[in-house]
């Protein structure tokens, strides 16, 4: 009888460093900013650009979706920053501490 034998893998899981936690607040922080810029744009876009109707049902429903699409890019945008301060906050936090315990040697 021959039975399925399968390798067991083996869960590694990446240690936190301060090196990765700057790297990481970089990408998170360049992000950040993208979508700060396309928020950005698009307000300007919109603005720019007014509701030709004289139904108040298609007014209030432009203003609903244009107010909606900028909120979700701020909200991306704010949540790639709050990241990128948590990572540095985390990246600090991991050097206090390595220059903290003493060598062993």
């Amino acid at each position: 009888m021959s039975e399925n034998i399968t390798p067991q893998e083996t869960a590694t899981q990446a240690q936190a460093s301060p090196l990765r936690c700057v790297t990481g607040a970089i990408i998170s922080s360049g992000m950040a900013y993208a979508l700060y810029s396309l928020m950005i744009a698009i307000a300007t876009s919109f603005a720019s650009k007014p509701v030709h109707s004289t139904n108040e049902l298609v007014i209030k429903i432009t203003a609903a979706v244009r107010t909606l699409v900028v909120g979700i890019v701020a909200l991306g945008s704010g949540i790639f920053g709050i990241v990128a301060l948590g990572l540095i906050a985390l990246g600090v936090q991991l050097l206090i501490q390595q220059l903290s315990q003493p060598k062993n040697n």
